[in-house]
């Protein structure tokens, strides 16, 4: 049997979809995918053993110079990739006018989300099977039911577990290390530093404003994981973050900002991390893909349906009064009491005030010190353990390969 996914973007949304992959082959032996995605993602879907073509589209471009897009070929090359075979089905992961319309152009029936369940729900209408697939639930899992049911096979037992609800049996996500490190040219996949010393990363960046967690939280973070004797890596997209990097890592000969990377080569970074911190970004959502034990930090968002699903995955929301609010641009107006607390004039967006350092820290630290080992069936929690937990740190924090 072989299959056309069409799910193009953001970087966390094609990470959620690989845990379908993942059920897929496990309930349908000698299943095969091909992939539509996003040219700048095309790496990740390479990285799964089930997927053979990955089919890259530009569309982020096209859209600023669709006759460009035309008269360049591209659009052409992509309709003769789309159409070279028939497919047994044809799956529209993302419920998007965009991706129905790539879609469409596949050879084979379409399935995707009913009116109910798509984000834009005139995406509908261009499939030849609707499946309900209920809200208020997390990312992962609704991609996953989707798969079943276009597919024709049962959930695992386990679905739900990876998130907060217990383990799961097996790796959600199966992907191959190998071809991530083959990727970027790197086979390193220890957790150690150049220098032989154990390392964590900060996943620093992220798109909304509201989603960025305190620059001055970052630096207080990195003094402390320095002083306790761990390297911390910082890798950047762009030139602003690039410049929070440097600021992040300032007067900190522990911390280092890495030369700028491919996708793979922040891949081959994460994974080689005893444990990160991440916001609520895409490269959290591939520090769980590849189980990297990870703090991540939800202010404005909700981890109920997108937080880093996975082994070890640790997850901080504020409890803010107007936490979540899912806005990308805060209008929270602070009491007279607040104007005066020196947090909240430090602190922007000010539901981060509820995540200060040392909490964060406190929670890191209980990562690590699961990490002696960690076993591939850890329970997902965010527990809290002592400041003892920090002597187990660097010298002892050896992670079970599993469990990576």
């Amino acid at each position: 049997m072989r299959v056309l996914i069409v799910k193009t973007s953001s970087l966390g949304d094609v990470i959620h979809t690989l845990p379908a992959l993942t059920d897929a082959v496990r309930a349908l032996p000698g299943i095969r995918f091909d992939w539509v995605v996003e040219e700048a993602f095309a790496e990740i879907p390479r990285w799964h053993p089930a997927v053979d073509a990955v089919i890259p589209v530009a569309v982020r471009r096209w859209r600023k110079h669709p006759l460009q897009a035309r008269r360049s070929g591209e659009w052409a090359a992509f309709r003769t990739a789309i159409g070279a075979r028939p497919y047994d089905a044809v799956i529209d992961a993302q419920g998007l006018l965009k991706s129905a319309w790539l879609a469409r152009h596949a050879r084979g029936p379409l399935h995707g989300l009913d009116r109910r369940s798509a984000r834009e729900p005139l995406a509908s209408l261009f499939y030849r099977h609707r499946h309900c697939v209920a809200w208020g639930r997390h990312a992962v899992l609704r991609v996953r039911e989707l798969f079943a049911r276009a597919l024709g096979y049962a959930l695992p037992a386990d679905a739900a577990a990876g998130f907060g609800n217990g383990a799961p049996a097996a790796d959600p996500y199966g992907l191959d290390r190998a071809r991530v490190m083959a990727g970027s040219g790197d086979a390193r996949n220890t957790g150690i530093s150049a220098a032989g010393a154990p390392y964590l990363v900060f996943l620093h960046g992220t798109t909304w404003d509201t989603k960025h967690w305190p620059e001055t939280y970052w630096h207080q973070l990195a003094e402390r994981a320095c002083a306790a004797g761990w390297q911390v890596r910082l890798p950047w997209g762009s030139a602003a973050e690039h410049e929070r990097a440097e600021r992040i890592a300032a007067g900190l000969p522990g911390a280092q900002v890495l030369p700028r990377l491919t996708l793979a080569g922040v891949a081959a970074e994460t994974a080689g991390a005893r444990a990160c911190v991440a916001v609520d970004t895409g490269l959290g959502h591939l520090a769980a893909a590849l189980a990297v034990p990870t703090v991540s930090l939800y202010g404005p968002t909700n981890p109920g349906f997108t937080g880093a699903w996975g082994f070890a995955q640790h997850h901080l929301a504020s409890d803010f009064a107007c936490a979540p609010c899912l806005k990308k641009q805060c209008s929270y107006v602070p009491t007279a009491e607040e104007k005066v607390r020196p947090d909240f004039a430090l602190t922007q967006p000010p539901c981060f005030t509820q995540l200060p350092p040392e909490r964060v820290w406190h929670e890191l630290a209980v990562l690590l010190g699961r990490q002696t080992p960690v076993p591939s069936t850890s329970t997902i929690t965010s527990a809290s353990a002592s400041s003892a937990a920090l002597a187990a740190a660097p010298a002892s924090a050896a992670p079970s390969t599993e469990a990576r």
